[in-house]
């Protein structure tokens, strides 16, 4: 039998758990809650007893299995293990999470940032063509994203690299949580898109069944994308700005770095091309020519499972 690797997305509610080949293909999955409850202290062990329990039930032994790799929020340090301050997991203490994996199973474990290891998945197995150089960007609640160059995943000097949301984009515009002015993730973001279409919104004198919207109940990122693909003026306009901020920020990165793929993720991206075209004119209009002849803009195609199958890659 062939050896397996086991992969695990730590999420603040629930936790994806996947056997895979060592070719990167899933051959079982499933999923348990996150018990946040008491500062997240069974987090570990019911992930451990959940792999222990399908082991048995499936007659793996310990030898069947190549290692373990996890993605998870926090800062990680994937040198030695750990996971600090994951507060949406109710880990503010340093977790030592591979000595608790290793003694579990005797198998080697390894460890990276939620966003870095669906990097890794998209690279291998989606959209970004197992590439050499990948920047992915991932568009939901916040912006975050994962940068591979020759293969190897970057993690700069302290585990920061790929921190793509908080490139400033507008020094005059929104505040960030991270306490700066104008991240991108403030504009480029499902919060983001709310935060440019309440402002255009306010100032906007035009005929528009969004603008109403807008000033009489609370919009979504959807809303604002499912009123502009309507031709609404308003909608237009607001996608047209968040199109700006992102397709000006990318085309940066790639100027730096001229990556085979920028592959964009997360819920935003569920508006598939009518979002990538604006975003990829805007990218060619600030991207140095051989940057923009190159590098190529795409869409994730992974969805969910890109954080199990970056976290199995990093075993190998």
């Amino acid at each position: 039998m062939t050896k397996k690797i086991i992969g695990v997305d730590l999420g603040g509610t629930s936790v994806k758990l996947a056997i895979l080949d060592v070719l990167g293909n899933i051959e079982a999955q499933w999923s348990i809650p996150t018990d946040i409850s008491d500062n997240g202290k069974n987090i570990v062990s019911d992930i451990i007893s959940s792999i222990q329990e399908y082991l048995l039930e499936n007659s793996l032994s310990l030898g069947d299995i190549k290692g373990i790799g996890m993605g998870s929020p926090g800062k990680i340090d994937f040198e030695k293990g750990t996971v600090t301050g994951a507060y949406n997991l109710g880990w503010s203490k340093e977790q030592n999470i591979r000595e608790q994996f290793e003694e579990a199973f005797g198998r080697p474990f390894y460890i990276d940032n939620d966003a870095n290891v669906a990097a890794l998945g998209e690279r291998w197995k989606g959209a970004g063509d197992n590439a050499p150089d990948v920047i992915f960007v991932t568009l939901g609640t916040g912006v975050g994203g994962g940068i591979i160059a020759q293969g190897q995943l970057l993690h700069g000097i302290n585990g920061s690299a790929g921190e793509i949301g908080h490139m400033v984009v507008d020094e005059d515009g929104f505040p960030c949580t991270c306490g700066n002015i104008g991240c991108l993730e403030t504009v480029a973001s499902a919060t983001g898109i709310v935060n440019i279409a309440k402002s255009f919104a306010s100032q906007f004198d035009e005929p528009s069944e969004l603008r109403r919207l807008i000033l009489e109940h609370q919009v979504t990122a959807k809303d604002v994308f499912d009123y502009a693909k309507k031709n609404d003026s308003l909608g237009q306009k607001i996608v047209w700005q968040f199109a700006n901020y992102l397709g000006k920020s990318l085309s940066q990165l790639a100027n730096a770095l001229n990556p085979n793929y920028i592959v964009i993720g997360g819920g935003v991206s569920a508006a598939g091309d009518f979002l990538l075209d604006k975003v990829k004119e805007e990218f060619d209009r600030f991207a140095f020519p051989t940057v923009r002849n190159s590098t190529k803009l795409a869409l994730a195609t992974l969805g969910n499972d890109a954080g199990v199958i970056g976290a199995a890659s990093l075993v190998l």
